[in-house]
């Protein structure tokens, strides 16, 4: 008997230990889990915070911003209305050519500036506005025709057309050029610097293309 009391005690403090021993292993899950769950509601939280504080830098902008989008809608809108001109005027088929590029590139930048001035609750220059650049140096827009060479331009046909037009134009994309070279060097958002680098390569390939047009060679100028 007193074997068989002896087994039984044994059992039964097996069986004890064995309760004993899961309860402490679920106490110990339990408080590994929450900690695990408030660490990753923290990475989460820091995760959150950080894309905060990057959003804004991705689109901040600088006053040379403004005024880049300010001046180069303007001035790209003339270039436009001188381009059209050709269609019509032009006696070369490398001038109708220059202007259709011209116009296929230069109207989404307008719509695009539009964009940006719009978001920064800047005013966005009105259609026609600061055509009439007699005083461009003191505009801000280098290069911008006077009325009184549109008006010449308008008047023009064939190769005097063609001449003129080109002539003009170098001297338009020249002054695009200076803006864009400011706006690289002084401006803070990111797509108007990117945009300005492309109107750099761009117009200067076009300068040169139409300075051999006139037979001088090429070179921008």
């Amino acid at each position: 008997m007193t074997s068989i009391r002896t087994l039984t005690r044994r059992a039964a403090l097996v069986v004890v230990a064995g309760v004993a021993m899961t309860a402490l292993t679920a106490c110990g899950g339990d408080g590994n889990d929450s900690g695990s769950g408030h660490h990753a509601s923290s990475s989460a939280g820091a995760d959150t915070g950080s894309d905060t504080a990057t959003e804004p830098a991705a689109g901040q902008h600088n006053a040379q911003d403004v005024s880049f989008a300010q001046g180069m809608i303007p001035h790209h809108r003339q270039a436009l209305e001188m381009a059209r001109l050709a269609d019509g005027r032009a006696s070369s088929g490398a001038v109708k050519d220059l202007a259709a590029r011209i116009e296929k590139a230069q109207d989404p930048e307008i719509k695009t500036m539009t964009g940006w001035l719009k978001a920064w609750g800047e005013d966005v220059p009105e259609p026609g506005a600061g055509m009439d650049h007699s005083a461009a140096g003191h505009s801000g827009m280098p290069g911008m025709m006077s009325d009184d060479d549109m008006a010449g331009l308008e008047k023009s046909s064939g190769k005097a057309f063609d001449a003129k037009f080109l002539a003009l134009m170098v001297e338009h994309h020249e002054g695009a050029v200076e803006m864009a070279t400011v706006e690289k060097s002084k401006g803070r958002y990111g797509p108007a610097k990117a945009m300005a680098d492309d109107i750099v390569t761009a117009q200067n390939a076009e300068i040169s293309e139409m300075n051999k047009l006139l037979g001088k060679g090429g070179g921008a100028g």
